[in-house]
């Protein structure tokens, strides 16, 4: 059979994928929902098939529509992509009895870690530190107080099929707790079809630390060092780098084959992220295993030189791992900014609209993923991310001045946008030091508004 891949997703990554399977040889298929029409991964692909009207859940996350779209057109892989149904068992399972390959875990494998709260279960068989918290699912209000009374606040509640900084809320009392308890269930119910949580001791001002690790179909599983992915706004991510300014080379060392065992123990295939916290002590606890290929994937392809998409469509395609634990090596430093269609100085509101312009930045080490272009209209319906810039130098202190190059050359005209705000990120004391945690962005914000205010 010629192979084929439908990409199950659209912007930057179904346009990363397309590259990659391009550079493999292997036709791609592209779906899209009216609304993207003009997409360029519509333009980019081999094919390209309409499942739905402009609503994710008529189109991108309508898995009957995509199945059908992958039979029609003879494809025999699908790549999810993130996000959408990327971890999502139940459209894995339907492919795995279709008999189509899915680039990327089992739906047995997502769904043991995919539910948050088995992971946890997980991570204990693994030997590797969890955060205190509740004993799987918590029903009721009754329950978390009797969780709350043990553990004590502030705590995290958090859904279990939870991804992206959606389905979570940090309770600092009783009052609270009563209030929020139903509504994040109402929230996990609404973004993942499933109102299940439960809870975890909240630890405050963290680092958020994840592992890459990649894993073949022979028993092969290999860790790729460490993302700092702290800098986040609302559990949303900012900025991600690697190798972390934080993390020594035994703790790395230490996370990577905690994050290792982790996926043993899962029978792991294809790509995955472990991602920890880790406090001003260098104790580190499991947080969650993201079963899919990650936004800031780019950084670890970067300080690694492996191209993570192409690794996992042969892996998809029964091929071995490229590379073993040994040959991998952390060259260089690289730092990502997530550029996104967003009013900074309106509470980062939505800033959907039609592009007039576009100058991207360029030159050694600068590396953009996006989809946008001149004319393109960004659409109300998606995330509100327009691309990624990408840089890479022999040191972090390189990296970040090229990066402050790179986003004084990056101009979008026509829609808002946060470029000047990751610009004035590439200046923060606090940032050029490495001395930052997930509180950080709350300080820099108060900074930018008092500035502002004088």
């Amino acid at each position: 059979m010629t192979n084929k891949i439908l990409i199950a997703n659209r912007g930057e990554i179904a346009v990363r994928i397309i590259r990659a399977a391009k550079e493999l040889g292997i036709p791609t298929v592209s779906v899209y929902s009216k609304v993207d029409e003009n997409s360029l991964h519509v333009k980019l692909a081999d094919e390209a098939i309409c499942i739905g009207k402009d609503k994710s859940s008529d189109s991108y996350l309508n898995i009957n529509n995509i199945i059908s779209a992958a039979i029609a057109t003879g494809a025999n892989a699908i790549h999810p992509g993130y996000g959408f149904l990327s971890e999502n068992e139940k459209f894995v399972s339907i492919i795995e009895k279709c008999n189509i390959k899915f680039i990327g875990p089992s739906s047995k494998t997502i769904s043991l870690l995919g539910n948050k709260a088995c992971a946890r279960d997980i991570a204990k068989q693994a030997n590797v530190n969890i955060v205190d918290g509740s004993d799987g699912v918590v029903e009721d209000v009754s329950d978390a107080l009797e969780v709350t009374k043990r553990i004590g606040y502030p705590i995290l509640i958090k859904a279990c099929s939870g991804g992206g900084g959606k389905g979570i809320s940090v309770i600092k009392n009783d009052e609270e707790l009563s209030y929020l308890f139903n509504q994040t269930k109402q929230e996990a119910l609404v973004n993942f079809n499933d109102d299940r949580v439960y809870i975890e001791k909240y630890i405050e001002n963290p680092r958020h630390i994840e592992i890459q690790i990649m894993a073949d179909s022979f028993g092969n599983i290999v860790h790729l060092g460490e993302r700092d992915c702290s800098i986040q706004r609302r559990n949303q991510k900012m900025i991600e780098e690697s190798p972390s300014p934080f993390v020594s080379e035994d703790l790395r060392k230490e996370l990577g084959e905690a994050a290792v065992r982790i996926a043993k123990i899962a029978n792991y295939e294809n790509a995955g992220t472990v991602e920890f916290i880790v406090d001003k002590n260098n104790n580190y606890y499991f947080i969650e295993v993201n079963t899919r290929i990650q936004v800031e994937h780019p950084i670890t392809e970067m300080v690694t030189g492996i191209d993570l998409i192409k690794e996992q469509i042969k892996i998809a395609y029964n091929n071995k791992l490229s590379f073993t634990q040994e040959s991998i090596k952390l060259i260089g430093h690289s730092i990502e900014c997530r550029i996104n269609a967003e009013d900074p100085d309106n509470s980062f509101r939505p800033s959907p609209g039609l592009i007039k312009n576009v100058i991207f930045p360029g030159g050694l080490g600068v590396r953009i993923d996006t989809h946008i272009y001149p004319n393109y209209t960004i659409s109300p319906f998606y995330d509100s991310m327009l691309s990624k810039l990408i840089v890479y130098a022999p040191t972090r202190r390189e990296a970040i001045r090229k990066m402050r190059m790179a986003l004084e050359e990056f101009m979008i005209d026509g829609i808002k946008n946060n470029i000047e705000l990751q610009y004035l990120i590439m200046y923060n004391t606090d940032f050029v030091r490495g001395s930052y945690d997930t509180n950080f962005m709350n300080k820099f914000l108060e900074i930018v508004r008092m500035s502002r205010n004088e």
